[in-house]
């Protein structure tokens, strides 16, 4: 197990949609040439960001085909790949396998509340589709409704392919839960960045990283050299930012999707049901990434 391929900032990749709300391949390539650009250590692809649930299989494997097309050998690629049924997921799981990514990510079965055993099954039969992949467990249960626990990762531990935990539940301590079992954890949630590497996480994958990756990186740096004092400064910027940006009548993707469109950087906008930016939206877009490029100036140096 590479530790150090599963470490630092990971980006969670947006979708990316053209004017008719087709996945764009040339906006898929070049949000990845962008945040490869900036220096993060991956990309996290096909997870909530990249509004999995409201897309096809066959969207979700143009999506990662064209960032492994600009991306393949240059950071780590972990590809979400669950849908809310088994057979969609294999699929999903072989073609990244075909592809090259360096591991696999999945949800628990979501909306039927299904036993242990039945979400190991799930899992398992994933990994079995690329069995020469890592498998990474994603812990999100505010969203899935059901949460990991200690003896389902001891479970899932029994498959040599389960490396890691992305977790994004919001207590911390879930984080020494499961270094304690000797695997790979990345922290979820964006506000406590900082929190979950003090308790242990690897490394981060979030869905505002790459809004303002620089402010992350320094975060990560820091806490490196141990300069938490630093570091805690800038993670309570982050945090403000990010209180800012959940504050538009359209959906916080959308918001940050208008502050990389700034960046000369085009994603589209959000798919529905998901909620596009309102006209009201765009004084705070800007004083968003005002407040970004503030930070950046001050802080990264």
């Amino acid at each position: 197990m590479n530790s150090k391929k599963y470490s630092g900032v990971l980006p969670a990749f947006y979708a990316c949609y053209d004017g008719e709300g087709r996945v764009s391949p040339e906006g898929v390539r070049a949000l990845t040439r962008y945040l490869i650009g900036k220096g993060v250590n991956g990309l996290y692809v096909g997870g909530s960001s990249g509004e999995c649930i409201y897309q096809s299989v066959e969207e979700r494997k143009l999506t990662l085909e064209n960032v492994m097309a600009e991306a393949k050998g240059k950071v780590t690629i972990i590809a979400h790949v669950a849908c809310n049924n088994t057979a969609d997921s294999c699929e999903l799981a072989a073609h990244a396998e075909r592809l090259g990514v360096d591991a696999i990510a999945s949800i628990p079965p979501i909306y039927f509340h299904l036993p242990p055993y039945s979400i190991a099954e799930y899992w398992n039969d994933i990994s079995a589709a690329a069995p020469n992949t890592d498998f990474i467990i994603y812990n999100i249960p505010q969203l899935a409704g059901v949460a990991l626990n200690v003896p389902l990762l001891q479970e899932m531990k029994k498959n040599p392919r389960v490396i890691g935990v992305k977790n994004s539940s919001m207590p911390t301590q879930d984080i020494q839960m499961w270094k304690d079992e000797g695997v790979i954890v990345f922290n979820g949630p964006d506000e406590q960045f900082i929190s979950g590497l003090a308790m242990g996480a690897d490394g981060g994958i979030g869905g505002t990283y790459a809004a303002m990756p620089e402010l992350f990186l320094k975060v990560y740096a820091l806490f490196q050299e141990g300069k938490m004092d630093q570091a805690r400064q800038i993670q309570n910027e982050i945090c403000r930012i990010i209180y800012k940006l959940c504050s538009t009548h359209g959906n916080m993707y959308a918001a940050i999707k208008a502050i990389l469109a700034k960046r000369g950087v085009d994603c589209g906008s959000v798919r529905k049901p998901l909620t596009a930016l309102a006209d009201s939206d765009r004084a705070i877009v800007d004083a968003c990434a005002a407040q970004i490029d503030a930070a950046i100036a001050q802080f990264c140096k």
